[in-house]
């Protein structure tokens, strides 16, 4: 497949303050391609997709489409002339027919100057069937399915007549019917001359429907290469190459118990997750392990509450706490560290020493009355069992640094004792310091008997872990003993059998 790039990225470097986002990458996608890009998360795809959709202008490096060089950044219509982003979240308006979001603020007039809705919904019907789209135009985007959601969007892209289309994750809310509807309908598109990015964090995908990769590690680009040309398992050796030295497991000191702190039977949350089976021993660390929308985080929320399932049970430490009910699972023995610790985590304008007894008020005061040197006395062990650096406990934690403002976090899922400890990506957005010290305090944690779940799919956070269950399409497919190898865990959490 020969001619000049439709899209072409030349030695594009972005910085985003002090963190390089993007160093110095390329990328060259040809007419008629569909092609892969792919890499861990934190790798640089995102940002590159802000680059080539205009919404960031690179420090360095040139965009050129169809080797003319891009439009500025102002000319948003010379952009949607060129390349469109189908995202994982729609952009449609559930409220809005299907012909109004097609042409949303350029709607057909009629002499009078007022909309023709007719002519409008003409016009959005000879759309749809030029692009083989079998959607009523006259329905609420709301009512449609997520498949029909984005082939309306990559309609109203085609509009525009850019025919360079970028598929982020379009995959991730779909079933297997509607994936290979979706396939067969970027095969007849590629018929049609639509040039497609593909980007997806299930790679078994990269080889059904992609003719060329290419592969980011840590903001930088690794390889391109015909997909029939890469196998599966140096495409995974690229995208993950070697480990970090000092990234190997943490020192067990304790072993895990018989008794079981946690039990998940038959656990099931439509769309995210179905027929979980899970015990986790006292003293022993579970990860679970997936890509963006394995189910994992999910299943993790389910444990303490912040979900709740459709069918199966939780029970920690003998009690079944009830569904759904936050209170009970913490009084049932649970701490937890959410995945969003800005959002979920802590209440920015408290200080410290009411953030880290948020979750204990009868421990200090009686008749909720809250006693401020008990609270104080229980934030001090805290701020120094945690090495929380700061002034003191009336600090607001929106003062600390966000290594800190974790380990608050942390401070709290531990002021009660908990017999199970559950955490969704523990160390992200901290420092290299603090990342090594809160997987450490996990480690202490668990050596005193306490049961451990981290979901997570950064591999640091896994390596100190006794046993790591890989979830995909929301089912556990592999589970891997201490000393896994990476390329054997990042397989499983894209889908790869590298057996095959």
């Amino acid at each position: 497949m020969a001619g000049t790039p439709v899209v072409e990225a030349l030695g594009i470097t972005k910085r985003f303050g002090s963190t390089v986002a993007l160093d110095d990458v390329g990328l060259a996608v040809l007419p008629g391609q569909t092609h892969a890009l792919v890499g861990r998360n934190g790798a640089g795809k995102s940002t590159l997709v802000s680059v080539l959709t205009g919404l960031h202008a690179p420090d360095a490096g040139t965009v050129l489409f169809g080797g003319e060089p891009a439009p500025r950044l102002s000319d948003r219509d010379g952009w949607r002339h060129r390349v469109a982003c189908v995202y994982q979240r729609s952009t449609v308006i559930p409220e809005l027919t299907v012909a109004e979001n097609l042409f949303l603020n350029r709607h057909q007039r009629g002499p009078t100057g007022l909309i023709s809705w007719r002519r409008l919904r003409q016009e959005a019907r000879r759309l749809l069937a030029e692009w083989s789209v079998e959607v009523d135009p006259r329905l609420p985007a709301g009512e449609l399915g997520v498949e029909d959601r984005q082939f309306v969007e990559i309609a109203r892209a085609l509009s525009f007549g850019a025919r360079f289309i970028i598929l982020d994750e379009p995959t991730a809310q779909l079933d297997a019917g509607a994936i290979s509807r979706l396939f067969d309908r970027v095969r007849g598109l590629q018929e049609q001359g639509v040039t497609f990015l593909f980007i997806s964090h299930h790679l078994q995908e990269v080889y059904e429907i992609c003719d060329t990769v290419t592969v980011y590690r840590d903001a930088r680009h690794i390889v391109t290469a015909p997909v029939a040309e890469l196998s599966k398992a140096d495409l995974v050796a690229a995208m993950t190459g070697e480990a970090r030295p000092g990234a190997a497991a943490a020192d067990r000191h304790g072993t895990p118990g018989e008794e079981s702190v946690l039990t998940l039977a038959g656990l099931s949350l439509a769309g995210h997750y179905a027929g979980i089976d899970l015990d986790v021993a006292e003293g022993e660390i579970v990860g679970l392990a997936g890509a963006g929308g394995s189910g994992k985080a999910e299943l993790a929320e389910t444990i303490v509450g912040l979900r709740k399932a459709d069918a199966g049970t939780v029970s920690i430490g003998g009690r079944v706490p009830r569904p759904g009910d936050v209170p009970s699972a913490l009084a049932a023995g649970a701490g937890f560290v959410p995945q969003d610790r800005h959002h979920q985590g802590f209440v920015a304008d408290m200080s410290i020493a009411d953030n880290t007894t948020l979750s204990i008020p009868r421990r200090i005061g009686p008749a909720g009355f809250v006693s401020g040197a008990r609270r104080d006395a229980v934030a001090r062990t805290m701020i120094d069992n945690l090495a929380i650096k700061t002034p003191g406990p009336d600090l607001p934690v929106s003062g600390l640094s966000g290594g800190n403002q974790q380990k608050v976090v942390m401070a709290r899922a531990l002021a009660d004792d908990p017999r199970l400890l559950v955490l969704i990506t523990p160390t992200a957005g901290v420092d290299v310091r603090s990342k090594e010290f809160l997987l450490g305090k996990v480690t202490d944690v668990a050596d005193r008997g306490t049961g451990v779940v981290i979901a997570s799919d950064e591999l640091d956070d896994l390596r100190g872990c006794d046993r790591v269950l890989v979830m995909f399409q929301g089912r556990i497919v592999a589970s891997f003993p201490r000393g896994w190898q990476d390329h054997e865990l990042v397989a499983a959490m894209e889908g790869v059998d590298l057996h095959v």
